[in-house]
């Protein structure tokens, strides 16, 4: 993606003329496409775009209101966002490392694009490793008496960082709802299950006894439903009857990790669109 270039993300009732009608005004604006997708789903009956844009003639302020013209036309939710501005990406963590690791490696290589101002964690186990890249690390800890003061703490942390995102890099604590209401769709889970598979507590030993000869990672936006909300990706690695239950688990931290890259990613990149309970990625 090239540095001064936009994102332009729309999702609409489906309907004749929509692409035709906003590559007109790109090309009057000189606006060049440097990548374009768009999906119809006949199911729903709506239009999702996502358009990069460079070298764009004119201010943010008149492309907005020249295009908030055609996003009444056809009845659309659209954005419009730079790639110079980077996401702050807040990540919350309990005592598994692989994900967190994995994210915070990304991150210092520059694979990531976005600004980690903190990490926030029930536990203190991970607390040299994040300090060692140079982020803060918040300890709140959670217990059953404590839950809505922690997670009060939790929110004040994220108005005090401005973050635009919240990644659970296997923290082991339910969200309230009260978050998953304030925060919609800026919540990104890794489940170590192939949803809608073995939701909730320990899904390889849930596979394990069924038997399964295959296991996953689901990263989904975080919703009041347990594991249930809009998946962003998924991917699987085979087993065989030979593998126990902690082997699986073994087996299985190396796709959470990837699983989990990938969909935050698509995430910063805006290549997500939801629609309900699903998502269009444009990966």
């Amino acid at each position: 993606m090239e540095k001064n270039s936009y994102v332009l993300t729309i999702s609409c009732p489906d309907r004749v003329g929509i692409v035709a009608k906003v590559s007109a005004f790109l090309a009057e604006n000189n606006c060049m496409i440097s990548e374009a997708n768009h999906h119809a789903d006949a199911h729903s009956g709506m239009f999702f775009m996502r358009n990069e844009i460079t070298d764009i003639q004119i201010s943010d302020e008149a492309f907005r209101e020249g295009f908030s013209k055609i996003a009444e036309e056809f009845e659309m939710k659209w954005q419009l966002n730079s790639t110079c501005v980077k996401k702050r990406v807040l990540l919350m963590v309990s005592k598994q490392d692989h994900c967190l690791a994995d994210l915070l490696y990304r991150w210092s290589s520059g694979e990531l694009g976005c600004d980690i101002p903190c990490v926030i964690s029930n536990h203190l186990d991970m607390k040299a490793l994040v300090e060692w890249h140079g982020i803060p690390y918040i300890h709140i800890p959670v217990t059953p008496d404590n839950k809505p003061q922690a997670f009060a703490e939790v929110v004040k942390w994220v108005e005090h960082y401005e973050a635009d995102t919240i990644v659970l890099a296997r923290y082991m604590q339910i969200i309230p709802p009260a978050l998953c209401e304030k925060y919609p769709g800026q919540i990104i889970n890794i489940h170590h299950s192939f949803l809608p598979s073995f939701i909730g507590a320990k899904p390889y030993h849930q596979a394990f006894v069924r038997g399964v000869k295959l296991i996953g990672a689901t990263c989904h936006y975080v919703t009041q439903d347990l594991d249930a909300g809009p998946i962003i990706e998924q991917d699987v690695t085979r087993v065989s009857h030979s593998e126990s239950a902690e082997q699986m688990v073994v087996l299985g931290k190396d796709v959470e990790k990837n699983v989990l890259a990938r969909g935050l990613k698509y995430h910063l990149e805006d290549r997500v669109l939801v629609h309900g309970n699903k998502t269009v990625v444009f990966a």
